[in-house]
C-alpha cells in the first residue's frame, strides 16, 4: 500500500522554476515558500492535482502579486511571497496556495459579473463579500485588463474547481484586500490510505476511520463503565460524564441473532467513542479487532444515498467490508449531523434564535407540583442511593461518595429526604468538589427547542418554558451549588482548590438570559470577571465607552446584529481589534466553524460544552498574554 503514496513535492517540483520566469516575465520579484512537501498523497490524485496547483500559483503571481513600486508604496517588503502549505487534517488532505498581495478587487469582480450577465445588478448588491468572490470561478471570468500569455483568456479557475471536484475534493477561497488571497484544497480519504478500527457487528465487519476515535471502553455490569436507559435510550456512565450511545446493530438492522451467548449473558459491550465536530458519542460493537491501514474506494453508486457509509476497502483476507461515517452515523441517529442539505434548510430559514435552539434537558420531579428540568450537559451522573445511607453532618444531609461526602440539596425547602428505599440524585461535579440535588423521580431526557416563556421570582428558578407539552420549571443550578458551597463559584482550580484571581475580564454576548444567567456563574469558575451583554450593539456600546477586556465571549444566534457580523465590526475596530474572540453555539457544522474563523473567531466551541469552553478560554487567553 505504501508504493501507492508519493510525497506531495514531486508535484512542487516545477514550480520553482515557473516562478523564476514569471518573475521575470512580470517584472516582480518573487519569493516561493513550500511547506509540507514531505505530505504523501496518493499517485492518482498526485497526477491529478499537479495542474490546478501550477494555475493557482501563475494567478497568485499575475493577479495577487503586485509590482516592487506599489507593493512600496503599500508599505510592503518589494518581494512578494507565495506560500504552498501541504498537510493532514480531519481524514483530508488539506493543500492551502496563498500569497501575500493585493486581494481580489471585489468591485471589479462586481463590474465584470454585471457585464457578463452573471447576475443582475440587485443580485449583486444583496450578496455577501464572499459570495461575490465566487464568481471567479466561473467558466470565461476573467479580470485582467488585456490577454497575455499568463492570463486573461477566462480560461483556469473554473477548469481547477472542476478537476478538484472530479476527485471528490472542495476549494475554498478566502481574501483580504491589500493583505492577499490564499485557495485551500481539501481533497477527502476516499483517494488515500487511512488507518481505521475494524469493529464486528451482527457478524458483519465494518471500518471506522481511526482520526473519529476518541477511545474504547468495555462496559459490563458492575464496572465503572455502565450502560443505563433512560426513556428507552442508552447512556454511559464514563468519567463524570454522561454519554449518548448509538446501536449499531439497530441502526444498521443486523439483528440476526448472532450475538455471542456469553456475551449475552455477561452484559459485556463493546463501546467505540466518537467525536464529530463537538458532538461526541459512543457506538456499540459486539467485538473490536485492530487497527489497519486501508485504501479507501469509493461508495459503490447503489449505495451512495445511504449516508452511513464513507466508501469500502478489501482487507487482507479477500473480504470486502464497508466503512462507517461517523458524521452519518451521528445524523441518522439524530445526533449533530453535518449534512450539507441540513445546513442548506438552515441558511433557507435564516439565522436561528433562541427560541427555536433545541437543549437536551434532564425532566425530574419533586413532590406533585410542577415538573422541572435541567440541561442535561450540566449534569456529572445520575445516582441512586439507599435512604439509609445518607447521613448527617452539621444538621446537613450528606452521603459518602466516592472515598468523600457529597452534601445533598433538597430542590424544596419542605422536601423530607428518604430514609427507606432508594433516593435518585442528579450529581454536579466541579473538580474534586461534588454536589448531589435531590428529586423524587427522574422522568426523561428530552430535546427541546426552549424558550423561557414566564421568568420567575422565587429563588432556585429562571423561570418556566414548556416542555413536552407540559409547563416546566427550568432549575437555576447555581443557586443550589452555592447551597453546598458558598464559594462553589470563587475562583477554583480543576481539582476544587482556590486559585488565585489574574483578574482576567471577560465579556459575555448572549440575547437569552436563560443562558447569561446558567453561564456567568460557571465562566466565573476560572476566575473571570464576567460582565454581560445582551445583544451585539450593547456590547459595541461598552466598546465605544472605553470598556477593555481579556476575552469576548459571543453568541452566533442573535437578533439584529448576528454574532458573524459582530465579529467582522469587532476585528475592524482599533480597540478590540487584537482581543481573543470565542463563539458560543449549537450550530456546529463545518460550513459554520469556517465562517468563523473567516470573520475573525479565535475558537468555536458548542453551547453547554462547559469542558471545552473553560479549556479554550484558559488557553487563549494564556497565549494572548504570552504574545503580549
Amino acid at each position: 500500500m505504501k508504493t501507492r503514496m508519493q510525497p506531495i513535492g514531486n508535484a512542487w517540483s516545477k514550480l520553482p522554476r515557473l516562478v523564476r520566469d514569471l518573475s521575470h516575465e512580470l517584472s516582480k520579484k518573487i519569493d516561493l515558500q513550500m511547506l509540507g512537501a514531505e505530505t504523501e498523497l496518493d499517485r492518482q490524485v498526485l497526477e491529478l492535482i499537479k495542474d490546478p496547483l501550477t494555475h493557482l500559483v501563475r494567478n497568485c503571481a499575475d493577479h495577487g502579486l503586485e509590482g516592487p513600486a506599489d507593493r512600496k508604496k503599500a508599505g510592503k517588503p518589494e518581494i512578494g511571497r507565495i506560500t504552498l502549505n501541504a498537510f493532514h487534517e480531519g481524514g483530508h488532505i488539506v493543500i492551502e496556495i496563498s500569497d501575500d498581495g493585493r486581494g481580489l478587487p471585489l468591485d471589479k469582480i462586481r463590474a465584470k459579473a454585471l457585464a457578463n450577465k452573471l447576475a443582475t445588478e440587485a443580485e449583486i448588491a444583496a450578496m455577501t463579500d464572499q459570495q461575490v468572490m465566487q464568481f471567479i470561478f466561473k467558466a470565461g471570468f476573467s479580470t485582467a485588463a488585456q490577454v497575455t500569455s499568463v492570463s486573461g483568456r477566462g480560461v483556469g479557475m473554473d477548469v481547477v474547481r472542476t478537476n478538484i471536484e472530479k476527485i471528490g475534493g472542495t476549494v475554498e477561497l478566502k481574501s483580504r484586500l491589500g493583505k492577499g488571497t490564499s485557495f485551500i484544497i481539501k481533497i477527502p480519504l476516499t483517494l488515500a490510505i487511512v488507518s481505521a478500527l475494524i469493529v464486528e457487528c451482527g457478524g458483519e465487519r465494518f471500518a471506522i476511520p481511526q482520526i473519529s476515535v476518541l477511545e474504547l471502553v468495555r462496559a459490563a455490569p458492575g464496572s465503572e463503565s455502565t450502560i443505563e436507559r433512560i426513556n428507552d435510550a442508552s447512556v454511559l456512565r464514563l468519567r463524570n460524564r454522561l454519554l449518548p450511545l448509538v446501536s449499531l446493530r439497530e441502526l444498521l438492522h443486523l439483528d440476526d441473532g448472532k450475538v455471542d451467548e456469553t456475551k449475552r449473558s455477561s452484559g459485556e459491550t463493546f463501546i467505540v467513542v466518537t467525536q464529530v465536530g463537538n458532538y461526541t458519542f459512543g457506538i456499540m460493537v459486539d467485538r473490536v479487532f485492530d487497527t489497519e491501514e486501508i485504501v479507501v474506494k469509493p461508495v459503490a453508486p447503489i449505495l451512495r444515498d445511504v449516508g452511513m457509509f464513507s466508501g469500502n476497502t478489501i482487507l487482507g483476507d479477500g473480504s470486502v467490508i464497508m466503512i462507517l461515517d461517523p458524521n452519518g452515523i451521528a445524523e441518522a441517529s439524530g445526533g449533530q449531523g453535518h449534512a450539507e442539505t441540513a445546513h442548506a434548510a438552515e441558511e433557507l430559514a435564516g439565522p436561528a434564535t433562541h427560541e427555536n435552539e433545541r437543549v437536551t434537558l434532564l425532566v425530574f420531579r419533586v413532590g406533585g407540583g410542577t415538573p422541572k428540568a435541567v440541561p442535561l450537559s450540566l449534569i456529572a451522573r445520575l445516582e441512586e442511593v439507599d435512604g439509609k445511607s445518607i447521613e448527617f453532618g452539621d444538621g446537613r444531609p450528606l452521603v459518602q461518595y466516592r472515598g468523600k461526602l457529597m452534601p445533598l440539596v433538597p430542590v424544596d425547602a419542605t422536601y423530607e429526604t428518604k430514609r427507606e428505599g432508594r433516593q435518585p440524585i442528579l450529581v454536579f461535579t466541579d473538580g474534586s468538589r461534588s454536589m448531589g440535588l435531590l428529586v423524587d423521580e427522574i422522568v426523561d431526557i428530552v430535546e427541546e427547542r426552549l424558550s423561557i416563556e414566564m421568568s420567575a421570582k422565587r429563588p432556585g428558578v429562571i423561570g418556566s418554558a414548556i416542555v413536552s407539552g407540559k409547563a416546566t420549571d427550568i432549575v437555576d443550578t447555581g443557586h443550589y451549588l452555592i447551597q453546598a458551597y458558598p464559594d462553589w463559584f470563587g475562583n477554583m482550580d480543576r481539582h476544587g482548590t482556590r486559585a488565585a484571581s489574574d483578574g482576567k475580564r471577560l465579556l459575555l454576548v448572549d440575547d437569552s438570559p436563560f443562558f447569561r444567567n446558567l453561564l456567568a456563574p460557571l465562566l466565573s469558575t476560572a476566575g473571570y470577571e464576567v460582565t454581560t451583554a445582551e445583544s451585539a450593539d450593547q456590547a459595541l456600546g461598552l466598546c465605544e465607552a472605553g470598556r477593555d477586556f481579556d476575552v469576548i465571549v459571543s453568541d452566533i444566534e442573535m437578533p439584529g446584529m448576528d454574532g458573524f457580523q459582530f465579529a467582522e465590526t469587532v476585528r475592524k475596530n482599533s480597540r478590540w481589534q487584537e482581543t481573543p474572540l470565542v463563539a458560543l453555539t449549537s450550530r456546529t457544522a463545518p460550513q459554520d466553524i469556517d465562517r468563523g474563523r473567516q470573520v475573525g473567531f479565535t475558537d468555536y466551541i458548542a453551547k453547554l460544552d462547559r469542558e471545552a469552553l473553560l479549556r479554550t478560554l484558559s488557553e487563549t487567553t494564556a497565549t494572548a498574554r504570552g504574545a503580549a
